[in-house]
């Protein structure tokens, strides 16, 4: 048997892709999914536009794991949102904002240094950095910084 996880093919690569890897309380799993579909926008005028990935294949899936994974991909993608065991547990809820650049696709220590790693971000967060990430208006460092400007480590947003 493989330890291979089939990567989800045949989505629309602007969506969100989001990994469910904990199992175990679905209604901790119902909250998280709830929080993703709320509309988004100044005045909520958005839908959210994510994929979701629930199959227990993914369960207790690492970032490193999901790295590899993504790593032995053709298309490409630049960061996937994981419903951890973290998610499951805090309110509010979080997931985490997984960078899936590696160093062999970096020119330099410093642009994998500002544009790799991972952070927490709020579901409203999701949508605004995917927005922005699908049009190239920011990058996932610029993300990262402003979750690292939070008290918590949380990207929840630049709107006030």
């Amino acid at each position: 048997m493989s330890d291979r996880r089939e990567w989800p093919a045949g989505r629309d690569k602007d969506a969100a892709l989001i990994i469910r890897t904990a199992y175990g309380d679905d209604q901790a799993w119902a909250a998280v999914k709830a929080a993703l579909m709320m509309a988004w926008g100044e005045d909520d005028d958005f839908e959210p536009y994510v994929h979701i990935v629930d199959d227990p294949k993914w369960a207790g899936t690492t970032p490193a794991q999901v790295l590899s994974e993504a790593s032995a991909q053709a298309e490409r993608h630049s960061v996937v949102y994981l419903a951890d065991h973290t998610s499951m547990r805090e309110s509010p809820v979080t997931l985490l904002a997984l960078s899936l650049l590696t160093r062999e696709q970096c020119e330099s220590d410093e642009e994998f240094e500002a544009d790799g790693g991972s952070f927490r971000v709020v579901p409203y967060g999701i949508h605004e950095m995917n927005a922005n990430l699908m049009i190239a208006n920011l990058d996932f460092g610029d993300f990262a910084d402003a979750a690292e400007g939070d008290p918590d480590g949380v990207f929840r947003g630049f709107g006030g």
